[in-house]
């Protein structure tokens, strides 16, 4: 039997908060990751506010290494709430500092955006603002399949488990296409 080719992702959840919708579809991700697929979870919360005064002298560490491992990845997943018809604080404050380096980490990247909401839009706004702000850095935003899980605190069980067939089966394949879609930016 031909070995699959593996790949590396790095997933980002926009949301700090304990049972946070969107940190759930980030490990339902990988759950349903195939077996040649690692999805990486990279934690933000210690990433300081943004200054430019914390990297006159020297990059703070904890940005330099977000930085190291997602120019290393073979694409990144950013799973990204809605707070305010945008992208929460929290999450621009991290690709700011992130987009500060000077390697540059996604640039050329391929970037997968998903989103989960308790209202009926599922994140649309936010993800379209998530977008304008990739274009800038040079990133390639994977366009379809889109994940908008709308009135998530019916998706997910007690535990935290995706319960949604469908969004299990879209999620699968929103996947596959990040795995192809890095297949052309990551020619080697």
């Amino acid at each position: 039997m031909k070995d699959e080719k593996q790949y590396h992702f790095v997933a980002i959840s926009g949301s700090l908060r304990r049972g946070s919708y969107n940190t759930k579809t980030l490990k339902a991700a990988q759950k349903l990751a195939p077996g040649n697929i690692i999805i990486e979870h990279l934690s933000i919360d210690e990433v300081p506010l943004y200054n430019a005064d914390l990297y006159e002298k020297q990059f703070p560490v904890v940005v330099k290494k977000l930085s190291d491992v997602i120019k290393a990845a073979d694409a990144v997943i950013i799973v990204t709430p809605e707070y305010n018809y945008s992208v929460p604080g929290v999450l621009k404050n991290v690709i700011d500092f992130i987009s500060r380096s000077p390697d540059k980490p996604f640039d050329m990247k391929p970037v997968g955006i998903m989103g989960a909401s308790p209202g009926m839009f599922g994140t649309a706004k936010a993800q379209y603002h998530l977008r304008q702000i990739m274009v800038f850095l040079n990133a390639y935003v994977m366009n379809k399949p889109e994940i908008m899980i709308a009135q998530a605190h019916t998706k997910f069980d007690e535990t935290g488990n995706l319960e949604d067939e469908k969004t299990k089966e879209l999620i699968v394949r929103f996947i596959g296409s990040l795995a192809d879609l890095s297949d052309i930016f990551n020619r080697k």
